[in-house]
């Protein structure tokens, strides 16, 4: 009699716990809509997820928005993480898998050492998001490379330059104009 007036007591005092709501997100099938529900069972979210996407037909089918996983029972509801995201699909729609694009080109610009003076290019290409591409440059000598091309450019204006003075002078001994030695008394008497 003991056991049976404990177990009263312990029903009176204590009702039993109702499980915390759990946080999650549910998208129609298009994905154009997208509502964040909390609910603690399966049923729960059906029933909140009709009421919040105003669904007249009381048969859907939640199923999950990563892979197209029918949830039906309550043991593998149980068993998501929160913030699952979940899609509802009506009667005759089915899941397919989003499509971001056709491709998607990524440059990324990092250096190994601080010292470097460009660092590293890493290109990345994702086509249909199957195929994968990728290509990484170093620039490991970009500031010895630097150097060589702005001394070429130098020495590739001064030769312009030169070349600019020997035509200029070519021309004007053409017309007739210029005398060398005349040049040389200008240059003496100032």
């Amino acid at each position: 009699m003991g056991a049976s007036v404990g177990a009263i007591t312990k029903q009176a005092l204590f009702p039993p716990l109702v499980p915390a709501g759990r946080p999650f997100r549910v998208s129609n099938a298009s994905r154009s809509r997208r509502k964040g529900i909390v609910a603690s069972s399966l049923q729960e979210l059906i029933s909140k997820t009709l009421d919040s996407f105003f669904i007249s037909a009381r048969k859907i089918t939640l199923v999950l928005e990563e892979d197209g996983t029918v949830v039906d029972t309550e043991e593998f509801f149980k068993s998501l993480d929160d913030n699952t995201h979940f899609i509802v699909l009506e009667k005759g729609q089915k899941w397919a898998p989003t499509r971001n694009g056709v491709a998607n080109i990524t440059f990324d610009l990092y250096k190994l050492n601080p010292k470097d003076f460009i660092g590293c290019l890493n290109i990345k290409a994702t086509f249909y998001e199957i195929y994968s591409v990728s290509w990484d440059i170093k620039f490991m000598g970009a500031k010895s490379v630097l150097r060589k091309v702005l001394q070429l450019i130098s020495h590739a204006a001064q030769i312009a330059g030169q070349f600019l003075l020997y035509t200029g002078t070519f021309l004007l001994q053409l017309m007739g104009e210029y005398d060398e030695d005349d040049m040389c008394t200008r240059s003496r008497r100032e």
